[in-house]
């Protein structure tokens, strides 16, 4: 199992996020600390992820474990990944290490933050936030989950989002592969509205895109 750690930082421009609402759902969270600090700022703010369900001792580990198996994926595809927007390997490390840091201290602290779950099913009522995110999964693994679960998976975020749904990125991880379904998917999706969204990140090559969607 891979529990990516994410930083504040990294969410604030993968998603454009220049305020915050009231409510944030972090779906396919990880060990990723912007649950911890979007609390931290006010905000009523969860996590979901299926490796909560994992004992303390054991879900640590996996987050420890992670960092440099996460490492290794962009190492095995180098081409496909720039460096512009963290500058180097090394600030990419050390915000990782300090996001994993943040989170771990606050699933002890603050466990009730953190939900266990995962698409297509989400233990929460209709319109429980006002702004649901979702990172790399959604089209991420696109050769793992097929068309049909996507569309589930976005008609659940959309279920549980009262205002706006936003997923990033739009390619599939290593070479960052476009998914052709996509439009598809979109035109499914009505009478939701889409919007393809240029966001002030770029990691692997040609990813700078979110999708935002609007009940």
């Amino acid at each position: 199992m891979l529990v990516t750690s994410r930083s504040y930082a990294e969410y604030e421009a993968m998603f454009d996020l220049t305020e915050l609402p009231d409510s944030i759902l972090d779906c396919c969270a990880g060990g990723s600390s912007f649950t911890a600090e979007a609390a931290a700022r006010g905000v009523d703010a969860v996590a979901v992820d299926q490796a909560y369900e994992l004992p303390t001792p054991e879900l640590v580990d996996t987050v420890r474990r992670s960092l440099p198996q996460g490492a290794q994926i962009v190492d095995q595809h180098a081409a496909s990944f720039v460096w512009h927007w963290y500058g180097d390997p090394g600030r990419k490390d050390d915000l990782r290490i300090e996001a994993a840091d943040r989170f771990l201290q606050d699933v002890t602290t603050a466990p009730e933050r953190y939900v266990a779950g995962s698409l297509p099913e989400l233990p929460f009522e209709d319109g429980r936030f006002d702004l649901v995110l979702c990172s790399h999964l959604l089209f991420t693994w696109a050769d793992k989950y097929d068309r049909d679960w996507h569309l589930a998976a976005l008609k659940e975020l959309v279920r549980v989002s009262r205002s706006e749904v936003r997923i990033f990125p739009l390619v599939q991880q290593g070479a960052g592969d476009a998914v052709p379904y996509l439009p598809d998917l979109l035109d499914d999706l009505r009478p939701v509205r889409s919007e393809i969204r240029k966001v002030p990140y770029e990691f692997q090559v040609g990813a700078d895109q979110m999708l935002v969607l609007n009940r």
